[in-house]
């Protein structure tokens, strides 16, 4: 078959590619601790925590485990409407990327992509448990990831600082 654009299949052949194989929930969780008594509408909007992170690992020389850590709730103590924790993967595969743009790739577009799913999945959940959805605000992975490589450069300079 000829190729209309003028480009050899070498050319895409060597094209830096990033692809989803799976996304999965490895481990989620919701309570509702005070119901049925903390379903009456509220006089006002309760306080709203939230934790995230993301992990990685290494399966195989192309591929790559992205973990998005969501965890959180609504009030505190006697008075917590809810708490939820998600752990949500996905397997990325990663080819033609030169190594110095694999962690960036893995770490800012991977969470990027798995994000919406997560997000879903909380909001469904506390819908579920009696409550309005909670949709978390969207979250700069590329900034998040910037703030962690600056952490990591200042504790190894500390470490350095003392020898």
């Amino acid at each position: 078959m000829a190729d209309l654009d003028g480009n050899s299949g070498s050319e895409t052949a060597n094209a830096p590619r990033f692809s989803v194989l799976t996304q999965f929930t490895r481990d989620f969780s919701f309570e509702n601790p005070n119901a049925p008594r903390t379903l009456a509408p509220q006089a006002q909007a309760p306080r709203i925590n939230l934790q995230i992170n993301v992990n990685a690992r290494q399966l195989s020389p192309s591929d790559y485990e992205v973990s998005l850590h969501l965890e959180g709730g609504a009030g505190e103590g006697p008075d917590a409407l809810f708490k939820f924790e998600l752990q949500y993967c996905g397997v990325f595969r990663l080819e033609n990327i030169p190594a110095e743009q694999v962690q960036p790739v893995v770490m800012i577009e991977g969470p990027r992509i798995l994000f919406p799913f997560a997000r879903q999945i909380v909001a469904e959940a506390v819908r579920g448990g009696g409550f309005p959805p909670l949709y978390v605000d969207p979250i700069d992975f590329q900034g998040l990831y910037l703030q962690r490589l600056q952490q990591a450069q200042a504790m190894q300079a500390g470490q350095t600082g003392r020898a």
